[in-house]
């Protein structure tokens, strides 16, 4: 396994923004390379740290790094949070972390089949389990193909690449990421291609996030772990692109929102109340220093919600 590295991105604004309580319980939902795991732990005494990976790699890499500290990491999906946790005799957290989207580990290293830039199998399964790339590509129908590209790539060339994908594989099943990129290419207008860089970049996200199921995994995670929060319990999610971020944003205003009455009634009838107080308006960003240290950071939006008693 080559170096598992990883560069936290806004290390510091994610520990400003859990508000470490030394005593609480807190969960990495996205461990990765331990980098905000570490520095989460080191400033826990009494408490307890957990980070959770479904990468197997990511696993052994953070439970070497989290030595010694007060830190366990535990193999799942972090949809699955609240069934591992339980089994820890974890019931209630103090603050949780996603720092969501691909690894550079896994991006970096080509046999895992992410990227474009290398040739290697077309897997892109996170956890290294179940569905790969190459079987979507080989099995759904054009018009299948087509969908997950426009819903999680808002690729506009979808139904052309999807056309070329479905024509290519009758003659040889595709199997590598530079035949996957050059369908794409061949796919593309070659005026577009000109003044696109990578046009392989949105159907490789769509194809990832569909493998992963990752919208999904998002969104059953931030109920069960908003839910195991106490009071005062924070939770900051690091998205990298806008079907991640709208996520968040329209799941941490529906927490904020006192109101939930039809908005022709003139007077509120419901009584509800905010069970969560967003502490970011406007999501976070790098600084300049960290987008031109890292790349990967320019694209990064941070937003925070603090449980409240309700």
């Amino acid at each position: 396994m080559s170096e598992f590295s990883h560069k936290p991105i806004m290390l510091m604004q994610c520990i400003e923004g859990l508000n470490i309580n030394p005593k609480g319980i807190y969960v990495d939902g996205t461990c990765g390379g331990a980098g905000h795991s570490k520095e989460i732990a080191k400033r826990i005494t009494t408490g307890m740290l957990y980070g959770l990976d479904q990468d197997p790699d990511a696993v052994a890499v953070a439970t070497e790094r989290l030595k010694g500290l007060p830190a366990k990491v535990l193999h799942t999906n972090f949809r699955d949070a609240k069934k591992a946790l339980e089994k820890e005799g974890i019931y209630k957290i103090d603050g949780v972390l996603l720092d969501l989207g691909v690894s550079s580990y896994q991006l970096d290293t080509a046999e895992r089949g992410f990227s474009y830039n290398s040739d290697a199998y077309l897997d892109m399964r996170m956890s290294k389990e179940g569905q790969s790339a190459a079987d979507l590509v080989n099995e759904l129908s054009a018009q299948e193909i087509t969908d997950i590209l426009r819903e999680y790539g808002e690729e506009k060339f979808a139904w052309q690449i999807a056309k070329k994908i479905v024509a290519y594989r009758e003659n040889e099943k595709i199997t590598t990421t530079k035949q996957l990129s050059d369908i794409i290419n061949s796919a593309y207008p070659s005026a577009e291609r000109r003044k696109n860089k990578n046009p392989s970049r949105k159907t490789f996200q769509a194809l990832r996030i569909a493998v992963n199921d990752e919208l999904g995994a998002l969104q059953d995670a931030l109920e069960e772990l908003f839910d195991m929060l106490n009071v005062g319990g924070r939770m900051c999610i690091i998205t990298f692109h806008s079907l991640e971020d709208r996520i968040v944003k329209q799941y941490f205003k529906s927490l904020a929102t006192r109101c939930t009455c039809p908005p022709e009634l003139p007077v509120c009838i419901c009584g509800g109340k905010a069970k969560a107080k967003i502490i970011t308006r406007k999501p976070l960003i790098a600084d300049e220093s960290e987008q031109d240290e890292n790349r990967r950071s320019r694209s990064a939006k941070l937003r925070i919600i603090e449980k409240l008693e309700y």
